[in-house]
């Protein structure tokens, strides 16, 4: 029996729903984050720039991000094609929770870099670094 106010876990997680068959992508890279993760591949020397965008268990809040370079996709992971020919993976588990996020670059001297939008995300640590859904 739920309480008032109390969500079903398809209200929370409402990507959780998408068909595995689905193609449409998880997530929209802004040509800005393109551009900038097409830099840092060749700056850390990676000879394709594929980004991993992964949700994590953690932070103040419930939820982290993490992104790195990989060399190339899981068999099982959402391959978004960006401009700048970036390919930004994302891993079946993540995938629900970034549904309808935009990957974007911010370039405020303080707290700038890659930044997920997540219109998901109920709650955000005032560090920036987590957030809960």
């Amino acid at each position: 029996m739920r309480t008032k106010g109390e969500r079903t876990a398809d209200e929370r997680y409402p990507g959780w729903v998408m068909e595995a068959t689905s193609t449409a992508a998880p997530i929209t890279v802004t040509e800005g984050a393109a551009r900038k993760i097409r830099q840092l591949a060749a700056k850390e020397g990676h000879a394709q720039p594929i980004l991993r965008l992964r949700v994590v268990a953690g932070g103040c809040s419930g939820f982290a991000y993490e992104m790195g370079f990989t060399g190339s996709p899981e068999p099982e992971d959402f391959v978004i094609e960006a401009a700048e020919n970036v390919r930004v993976v994302v891993d079946p588990k993540s995938v629900p929770i970034v549904t309808g996020s935009t990957l974007d670059f911010d370039t405020a001297l303080l707290g700038g870099g890659l930044k997920v939008n997540n219109p998901q995300a109920i709650h955000g640590c005032a560090c920036g670094e987590s957030f809960s859904i």
